[in-house]
């Protein structure tokens, strides 16, 4: 599904980006969130720039962490930043970020900025924001920049700035975006950002912080080709008005993510509670779809009870049908990668764009069905359990738990097989072990969660297998998985007592802690807080077929992480071009890449 692009067409979007208005009208990209909480590993630049030829198949904007340093390099989300023009960050150096915005940009990818100008880290106090300079001039903040009524003030600092014209924000220091020296230090960065570090668009994180209009001004300076803010609310009233408070000249300015369309998607689709996705999202309002950003979960709400809960390939599928531009998530894409790339090339192939029209929609039987016009070719989306559905004049373009996706008969989907149904992206780490006879399953632990025990509490509709009292049995750690996190087991009784259907994971004390959501049970099922990744499997790794000359040729590391993969037989040297040097798996050979 490689991408074409000619100089006429890259001329027209750059007239078209002089008037963007938030987010393009009639817009068919959809986009990435590439990091979780504490995603130090896995979101690293060099990693995600690796990862270029098969990310940028599928996805047209990629929103990273944000790189402006916050005090150091060590292990640091970025949300409290301490330095804006100093990007060297946890994820990786500048130079690193620009070789990898460079490395998609080629490729057709724009990256999204996560820009947090809310509130502001001082180097070593409270309120010491560092001087920096740039392009001949120096840019700082003080005490006349803090919101007057900031905890500073309580703390022995006198901020003298304006009343806080947002929510508080109590772990950093409130900037006052109504002040002149604010707005020019936050132009400035923006500019910094978007011409010379290469972003082409941003996402403002905590926009209740302050007061939208200041989010127009910043964007009708700044030119921002896509802009969407993080205003975390499930009245969809609410988030209009965000939206409508960024205008300029009567102009909107932001796009804005779709947070009420996510909770209905976490009571149907997570509880199944299919009515509620008869209630109003921005997705489903004509005026508003444009700059509708969906999602299922991003790095903050999969933490905690915020998340979907379950059937999260079937989330992840509505989103990709519906109107707006759809953002799947890190955890999903890692967890659900085929399935998903087979939804992205219907949703293209359809040309399904953020203004499309939903033709019909509705609660049927135990699930819900919607029906979406693309330029090309309509889609038809059915969830759950439903029965008694016409699809006369559609045609089944991919299924999985709890949804078929079908599309126009006439709808060309070349290209769809060779995207291969049910192929498992997931390796099984090699410290796992099997059990035989046993019950047992294993949970990746997110370093979030600390260091306690975890715990396991397994059941079906007539017994309990882990004691019957909360939280349930021990696991026991046997390893560490490539991202860091910890690996745990549980081991229950004899297969033969009982047939799972739930399983949890906690390490709650004194309901003091974190829990998995009511996760289907797999026997020897591999975990983390997304859900099931998969089971042991023989692979291509070591499988016999891959050394065929007509098979298709895959590349994995030697821990069993897929890294290319190639529709054909290619030789060795093909196979581990631009790959650094070390030991890695080719047509089922360890091979060895050195530098030449």
């Amino acid at each position: 599904m490689r991408k074409i692009y000619t100089t006429v067409i890259v001329a027209l979007c750059a007239v078209l980006n002089l008037s963007a208005q938030g987010w393009k009208a009639d817009y068919k990209g959809v986009m990435l969130q590439v990091f979780a909480w504490d995603s130090y590993n896995d979101s690293q630049w060099p990693m995600l720039e690796s990862q270029a030829d098969e990310i940028a198949d599928f996805f047209d904007l990629i929103w990273v962490p944000n790189s402006a340093n916050a005090g150091s390099m060590s292990n640091n989300m970025g949300y409290h930043p301490v330095y804006w023009f100093k990007q060297d960050c946890a994820f990786g150096t500048e130079q690193q970020l620009r070789s990898m915005i460079n490395t998609y940009k080629d490729k057709g990818v724009g990256f999204i900025a996560d820009v947090v100008i809310n509130h502001r880290n001082g180097v070593g106090s409270w309120v010491d924001f560092p001087a920096e300079t740039y392009k001949g001039e120096t840019y700082q903040l003080g005490l006349a920049d803090i919101c007057k009524d900031d905890e500073c003030a309580s703390n022995g600092y006198q901020p003298t700035g304006a009343t806080d014209t947002g929510e508080k924000w109590d772990g950093a220091r409130d900037l006052d975006h109504t002040g002149a020296n604010v707005q020019k230090n936050v132009n400035a960065y923006l500019g910094f950002l978007k011409d010379d570090i290469g972003y082409t668009g941003f996402r403002y994180d905590f926009v209740k912080g302050f007061a939208a209009k200041y989010v127009g001004q910043y964007n009708k300076t700044a030119k921002p080709d896509y802009s969407v803010g993080e205003y975390w609310d499930g009245d969809v009233a609410k988030v209009k008005n965000w939206i409508n408070g960024t205008k300029q000249d009567g102009v909107i300015q932001s796009a804005a993510f779709d947070f009420p369309l996510k909770y209905y998607i976490n009571d149907a689709i997570g509880s199944g509670q299919w009515s509620r996705l008869n209630g109003e999202s921005l997705a489903s309002n004509a005026n508003y779809k444009r700059y509708s950003v969906t999602f299922v979960d991003n790095h903050d709400t999969y933490k905690d009870d915020n998340k979907c809960k379950a059937n999260l390939e079937a989330a992840n599928a509505y989103i990709l049908t519906m109107p707006g531009t759809p953002c799947v998530f890190l955890n999903h894409w890692t967890a659900y990668k085929t399935a998903i790339k087979r939804m992205i090339f219907v949703r293209k192939k359809a040309e399904i764009a953020n203004t499309s029209e939903i033709l019909e929609s509705g609660q049927k039987d135990a699930g819900y069905y919607v029906k979406v016009k693309g330029d090309k070719g309509t889609v038809l989306l059915v969830l759950g359990n439903v029965t008694n559905l016409s699809t006369a004049g559609f045609k089944l373009a991919t299924e999985g738990t709890m949804y078929k996706m079908y599309v126009d008969t006439a709808l060309d989907l070349t290209g769809l097989d060779d995207i291969k149904p049910g192929e498992n992206d997931f390796v099984m780490p090699d410290f796992c072990t099997r059990e035989e006879g046993k019950m047992y399953a294993f949970f990746e632990m997110p370093s979030f969660w600390g260091d306690k025990q975890i715990k396991c509490w397994c059941w079906n509709d007539s017994k309990n297998f882990t004691g019957g009292n909360w939280p349930g049995q021990a696991c026991e750690k046997v390893g560490t998985a490539q991202n860091g996190n910890t690996v745990w087991k549980w081991t229950g009784p004899a297969s033969t007592e009982g047939t799972p259907t739930g399983i949890i994971f906690t390490n709650k004390v004194n309901n003091d802690g974190y829990q998995t959501g009511n996760l289907d049970y797999h026997e020897g099922g591999y975990y983390n807080v997304s859900g099931y990744l998969g089971t042991f499997t023989t692979t291509d790794v070591c499988n016999p077929v891959a050394t065929q000359e007509s098979a298709p040729t895959k590349v994995f590391s030697v821990n069993g992480k897929l890294l290319k993969q190639f529709g054909i037989h290619v030789d060795d040297a093909t196979a581990l071009e631009g790959l650094p040097a070390g030991a890695y798996v080719v047509n089922g050979r360890t091979i060895v890449a050195n530098v030449r």
